[in-house]
């Protein structure tokens, strides 16, 4: 395949499953047909953008360090700015997710939504849109759309399709997602002002002066750390994810927050390197607390998707660690951690979603003993389970090694306090399989409880895959990445050795 309009295939894709839906509207009059058509359509949607997205990695080039697949056209020419789209190899497996996530995401809701069912498909495929341009942006206006359109069918799906406090829920990830979606706004208009171009690849080469720096990098931050998201400010993801449909928290876990760390590897690193060398610590100590304190609070849960949630902010303090202890090995290993956690909470999330439609209730003290009517499900459960808590084999136990092997050659005590994260999340996974799966059978409600079926099956399938695939076999994806990770980081070294040696007398700098 030609790689001519690859990257906006793989965008717009979606978009063309949208129109098919629509037209739904207009050519079938009987509700559950048109329901079925959407059904379809967004199947096959989403299948051929997954399809497409494959060609990206066949025909990307691992040796090349910039950007491939780049498309320009002039878009808002009196400001400069583009339609510019291009990855390299941190961004590849990104677009790759989003893609593998989403017809599993629609598949999962099959039976599962019943109202406004292609109003739910719209927005699912338009979320999709939305989240591969948000990896595949180069320029600066351009990601931002891309950034807050995600937003729109997120707050549709958990505020129409959602639970008893969805309308809360719904209105209070818009609220705390918005609120540092304005600083970063604001400091894009810094940016370019200063600057004078909204072209990425251009920023990260300019040399802002490092006062303008400090500024710059905590408005971003603003927005990513609530999109990750880092304690304290991850208070709305428990919310969302209690509220929000199976498959809403399968791609808010599995997608949305991993644009929070993509932010800070795309715009915190390379374009403020004197300012996240300085906030370093901040980001290690925040990480840390978020690490020890939401494993303990998700100890304490009842509630399975709110113990997912918590265990999801934990893992994702690893994540922050990676990013700015700026090594080979962390930054490797926090993009490896983002991938592994978008596929294994992805499937915890569905994993639940499997119980709750035959038991209507998500409270742990409701199951039990589930292994001798659901053995199949008791299976697939344990191999999340344990790629959650990071065992050898699985792709949970790559991520955390290179992080904590990134953390040791920064610095021993970091290591040491989020390695009790290793020792805490093994507890309350561990808790929760064996309150549900093992055990006597007691419960009434559960005697006549059914095994996964073919569809359920068809879904887990290619998520039990990808993590021993990722767990045995790591190369595949360590390799693609590797010079472009590579790349970020000569350039972040090289940024604070040129300022060292510029101001000697210096004592702001963290290494």
């Amino acid at each position: 395949m030609s790689n001519l309009y690859l990257l906006s295939l793989t965008i717009f894709t979606p978009l063309v499953g949208v129109l098919f839906i629509l037209l739904t509207y207009l050519l079938r009059e009987d509700q559950e047909a048109a329901d079925n058509s959407a059904r379809w359509i967004a199947v096959w949607a989403s299948v051929a953008t997954f399809v497409v997205s494959l060609f990206l990695w066949v025909d990307f080039d691992p040796t090349k360090a910039g950007f491939q697949f780049i498309e320009k056209v002039e878009w808002i020419s009196s400001l400069g700015i583009h339609y510019h789209v291009g990855i390299d190899g941190i961004s590849l497996f990104f677009v790759l997710l989003s893609t593998f996530l989403t017809p599993i995401c629609v598949i999962a809701s099959w039976t599962a939504i019943r109202n406004h069912v292609r109003e739910y498909m719209i927005a699912f495929l338009a979320l999709e849109t939305f989240m591969v341009g948000v990896f595949c942006a180069l320029d600066m206006v351009l990601f931002y759309i891309f950034f807050e359109a995600v937003l729109i069918p997120m707050f549709i799906i958990i505020g129409v399709w959602g639970g008893p406090r969805r309308v809360y829920a719904s209105f209070k990830l818009f609220l705390y997602t918005l609120l540092g979606s304005v600083l970063m706004l604001l400091a894009m208009l810094v940016i370019y002002i200063t600057a004078g171009t909204t072209n990425i690849p251009d920023l990260m080469t300019y040399e802002f002066n490092r006062g303008l720096q400090i500024w710059l990098w905590l408005a971003f931050f603003a927005s990513f750390a609530v999109k990750i998201p880092m304690w304290p400010v991850h208070t709305w993801l428990p919310d969302a994810h209690v509220e929000a449909p199976t498959a809403g928290s399968v791609i808010l876990a599995g997608v949305l927050l991993k644009m929070g760390g993509y932010g800070f590897l795309r715009f915190s690193l390379p374009m403020f390197p004197l300012a996240s060398d300085v906030f370093a610590p901040v980001v290690f100590l925040l990480s840390i607390i978020a690490v020890i304190y939401t494993s303990l609070v998700a100890l304490a849960q009842e509630d399975m998707k709110k113990l997912i949630a918590y265990s999801s902010v934990a893992h994702m303090g690893f994540v922050t660690v990676g990013i700015f202890v700026a090594n080979q090995q962390g930054v490797t290993g926090a993009i490896i951690q983002m991938l592994s956690h978008g596929i294994v909470s992805a499937a915890l999330f569905l994993c639940v979603g499997v119980v709750y439609d035959r038991r209507h209730s998500r409270v742990i003290a409701d199951y039990g003993g589930l292994v001798h009517r659901m053995p199949k499900y008791a299976a697939v459960f344990m191999i999340f389970m344990l790629a959650s808590i990071g065992l050898p084999g699985t792709s949970g136990f790559v991520g955390e090694l290179l992080v904590l092997l990134g953390a040791f050659k920064s610095n021993t005590w970091i290591a040491a306090l989020i390695a009790t994260g290793l020792i805490l999340g093994a507890a309350y996974m561990l808790y929760l399989y064996r309150r549900i799966i093992f055990g006597l059978l007691k419960k009434d409600e559960l005697l006549s409880i059914a095994d996964l079926n073919k569809r359920e099956i068809l879904v887990f399938t290619p998520l039990v895959l990808v993590v021993l695939w990722m767990g045995i076999y790591p190369t595949s994806f360590l390799e693609p990445m590797e010079i472009s990770i590579t790349k970020l980081l000569v350039d972040y070294d090289y940024a604070l050795a040129s300022y060292e040696a510029a101001t000697p007398n210096n004592n702001m700098a963290f290494r």
